[in-house]
């Protein structure tokens, strides 16, 4: 068993429940963090039996277009899709970071770990 972790994968989306935030956006951060068994792959340098760090990146970017109101809904379906989409995968926490979340104070970030 490994882990393998694909950090800060940045994006601008428009998720939020004020009108601005679906219409200006914001920047987000999305951290990734998979178990997986990848011996036979570091065994004999296989890409094919590991997970591609290129499909967890491109599931990520292609979940954070679809605007949500919540990133709890947004990091469930990302989770939902590594899951569906890359069979390889033990287990994986899913962490979506929003910056300047309207929020009335000064606060850099809020995000939730799915």
């Amino acid at each position: 068993m490994g882990i393998i972790k694909v950090n800060k994968i940045k994006v601008h989306a428009f998720h939020g429940c004020m009108p601005e935030e679906t219409a200006i956006g914001t920047k987000f951060e999305v951290n990734v963090h998979i178990e997986t068994d990848f011996s036979e792959a570091a065994k004999n340098d296989d890409l094919t039996k590991t997970v591609d760090y290129v499909t967890v990146r491109e599931i990520v970017e292609r979940e954070m277009t679809i605007p949500s109101k919540l990133i709890e809904n947004v990091g469930q379906r990302i989770k939902d899709a590594l899951y569906l989409e890359i069979p390889l995968i033990d287990s994986c926490t899913v962490e979506v970071v929003k910056f300047n979340a309207p929020m009335g104070g000064d606060v850099e970030s809020v995000g939730v770990i799915v």
